[in-house]
């Protein structure tokens, strides 16, 4: 049986796309490792991002490293797929020759035939998960309409295409089949789902279908586009139990000038009056979003504005990054990047200080709450969990000390918080 080590780097969407190539691997009688450095696995397929500069550095680094295994003979077959060969395949054949081939984004599912792979439709469906058993992505589109002025996803990912809704219900009722407990829902632009297939935004609607799926206990929604957002999705968040009360809404940023420069096609008061909605219907809502800072033309009074956006908001969850031109995007075709570096790093640094108190402040007043909890992992005298608040990877976590009581991974446990920090929380597991 020959092995095959698939390496995956990137978001959670080419998590995704690695699940589904390693399960047709298995049907055709493979052997399938992922990440492993420690594999004698002759074969090795590399799952590259192509986002932004730091990403693209990090595939190029992980190629380079699988190019010298081969031409040192510990590998003999070397495949790269994914977004950052999507964009510069020409370049890397040039570059890296000792890859046998490239895939594209959008064409990955050729290294199925390359490695001569199961083509059956029945496979659709199926994954060969390498996320923790009890918790898995489930992708519900392709590529994004909305060709914001710095990304470069359209480019690389295509148009806005939709998975069928009764191709995703059957895609969670296995992943539910296999243990699965909670699944963590994520497109470009999740709000966007349906509108191509069904005329119409059906993110609600596939929501209320996934809940009707036993064993699936929290639904999480990553990714949703602040413009034209469904009020219907607001609805079903808050009439859902197993829906998690966490919503993550990328707004980048807040000033008119940046969002009208960026092409985000809303403006400040329609987010403020989301957020306002969303916290209305959602009281105890778990509000995440990420930051752009250093936009071609942001002024100083543009940045003082985003500060007071989020000492006014409190998000529950923040990320914040610098701007980095991207070829072939708007800005970098029409703008000029006239940020130094040194101001674009104090702006992040400047709203991840605030954010830090903000943080910390938020998880002082949830000590002496009882919290239902997912335990994640023992890590050496820790279990780690996550309240319905918190995503894995990305968020803060709950430490309950091991000698406590034993808890079994991928189970749930009432825990009482006893103590908090910045961006973690500690706990014992509740007396009855």
């Amino acid at each position: 049986m020959k092995k095959i080590n698939v390496i995956t780097l990137g978001c959670s969407k080419n998590t995704v796309d690695s699940e589904h190539l390693m399960a047709r691997l298995a049907a055709a009688g493979y052997e399938v490792r992922f990440d492993s450095d420690r594999t004698d696995a002759k074969v090795v397929v590399i799952n590259t991002c192509g986002f932004i500069g730091d990403a693209k550095q990090e595939s190029v680094e992980m190629i380079l490293r699988a190019a010298e295994a081969k031409k040192a003979g510990k590998i003999e077959h070397l495949f790269v797929i994914g977004c950052l060969s999507e964009r510069y395949a020409d370049e890397l054949r040039t570059e890296i020759p000792e890859v046998d081939e490239y895939f594209g984004a959008r064409t990955w599912d050729g290294i199925i035939r390359a490695l001569g792979a199961s083509e059956d439709p029945a496979l659709e469906t199926e994954r060969h998960l390498t996320t923790p058993k009890h918790y898995a992505y489930l992708k519900i589109s392709e590529g994004c309409n909305w060709k914001c002025g710095y990304c470069a996803i359209p480019l690389i990912r295509g148009p806005h295409v939709s998975v069928p809704m009764e191709v995703l219900e059957e895609e969670a009722r296995k992943l539910a089949a296999q243990g699965v407990r909670e699944l963590i829902v994520i497109a470009q632009d999740t709000t966007y789902y349906g509108l191509d297939l069904y005329g119409k935004r059906q993110i609600a609607e596939l929501l209320r279908r996934l809940c009707r799926i036993d064993g699936i206990e929290w639904i999480r929604l990553h990714y949703a586009y602040p413009a034209a957002f469904p009020e219907e999705l607001i609805e079903v968040m808050a009439a859902e139990p197993k829906i998690c009360k966490y919503l993550d809404i990328p707004f980048q940023h807040i000033s008119d000038a940046q969002l009208s420069a960026m092409l985000r096609r809303h403006t400040k008061a329609e987010a403020l009056e989301l957020i306002r909605k969303l916290r209305t219907a959602i009281p105890d809502l778990a509000l995440r979003t990420t930051l752009l800072v250093g936009y071609p033309g942001e002024t100083e009074a543009d940045f003082e504005e985003l500060l007071d956006f989020v000492r006014e908001v409190r998000f529950e969850r923040l990320g914040v990054f610098p701007y980095s031109e991207e070829e072939g995007t708007y800005s970098a075709r029409e703008l000029r990047d006239d940020v130094p570096e040194e101001i674009k790093q104090q702006r992040v640094d400047r709203i991840m200080a605030l954010q830090n108190e903000i943080s910390l402040e938020n998880n002082r007043r949830r000590v002496g709450r009882t919290e239902r909890v997912l335990i994640d992992s023992r890590q050496g005298d820790w279990y780690v969990g996550r309240t319905q608040y918190d995503s894995p990877e990305v968020d803060q976590e709950i430490l309950i000390p091991a000698d406590a009581k034993r808890l079994r991974k991928g189970h749930f446990y009432d825990i009482k918080v006893s103590a908090a920090e910045d961006y973690d929380l500690y706990g014992e597991p509740a007396t009855k």
